[in-house]
């Protein structure tokens, strides 16, 4: 692509009284390989903009032989970006990212009011980070039952509370129930989306408990907690079987997806059981003879 550097005189209505109206010429924009239409008039709407600067012969701009105007910028928000220059408002990006990255654009183009604008509503997003999972945490029975048998997906529960012990705890107990909490927080991350991961803090039975559930059904469960006896008196021993939650919670992804089979081993169940019991014609025996 040969580049040229030529300086823009646009093409303007003057009024009578000789002040300049809207210019009427149509740019061509190529903006970081992203290829715009717009008028003069909207490029040059804002009155201390770096698009009016660049569009109104105050500056040299770069073009290529097929006369776009080159803009060393990324294209991503520019058509937000003449939204604001055509209309004086746009809707904002749902994203914390876009809005950051929005608002660097906005400063780059000297857009003062949108950049105020696109600030105010990173302030209302906050300052905490976006989660990248959701962990539901259970207040009843009847909702947990409800989750469960509900989601098409397979369920992993951790039970763990530190209230439901009646005797003292072994030494690595408390280590190992931190260890449990945060291999569940691992796999909720990683596998987010496939499973649904359910903390139950109700339960009154169970220290440190993982179940496992596919198609609404409990498939195995791994008990982190037992009694043990040291100096003649019990003791809770809470232990970190990482092995075994790791292999269990590969075994439980077995049912992803296992509703949508199920469904289609129905649907060829009735079409084969449909075939079979379709009358036999005459016709067809002769010819099979």
């Amino acid at each position: 692509m040969s580049g040229q550097t030529i300086t823009s005189t646009p093409d303007v209505l003057t009024q009578q009284d000789g002040s300049a109206k809207v210019p009427t010429k149509y740019v061509k924009l190529n903006v970081g390989g992203s290829l715009f239409y717009t008028t003069l008039g909207t490029l040059t709407k804002r009155a201390d903009s770096m698009l009016r600067a660049m569009f109104s012969g105050r500056m040299d701009v770069l073009t290529d032989s097929d006369g776009w105007v080159l803009i060393d910028r990324s294209g991503k928000h520019f058509g937000r970006i003449l939204n604001y220059l055509r209309d004086g408002t746009i809707p904002m990006p749902d994203r914390k990212t876009e809005l950051k990255e929005l608002v660097t654009e906005a400063k780059f183009y000297c857009l003062q009011e949108l950049t105020r604008e696109v600030e105010e509503e990173l302030k209302k997003k906050g300052d905490g980070v976006e989660p990248r999972c959701r962990v539901t945490l259970v207040t009843s029975p009847q909702e947990e039952r409800m989750l469960i048998t509900k989601t098409d997906k397979p369920v992993i529960k951790l039970v763990c509370s530190r209230y439901n012990n009646k005797y003292s705890y072994t030494s690595q107990s408390d280590d190992n129930i931190l260890k449990n909490v945060e291999l569940f927080d691992k796999l909720s991350l990683r596998f987010n989306g496939r499973i649904l991961f359910i903390k139950d803090i109700i339960s009154s039975d169970e220290i440190c408990c993982w179940s496992f559930y596919g198609n609404g059904k409990k498939i195995t469960e791994v008990c982190c907690t037992s009694i043990v006896y040291a100096t003649e008196r019990k003791q809770t021993k809470v232990e970190f079987p990482e092995a075994r939650i790791y292999e269990d919670t590969l075994n439980i992804l077995l049912f992803e997806g296992r509703n949508e089979l199920l469904a289609i081993d129905h649907e060829l169940f009735k079409l084969d059981k449909k075939i079979r019991e379709r009358p036999i014609i005459k016709d067809d025996v002769s010819d099979a003879e």
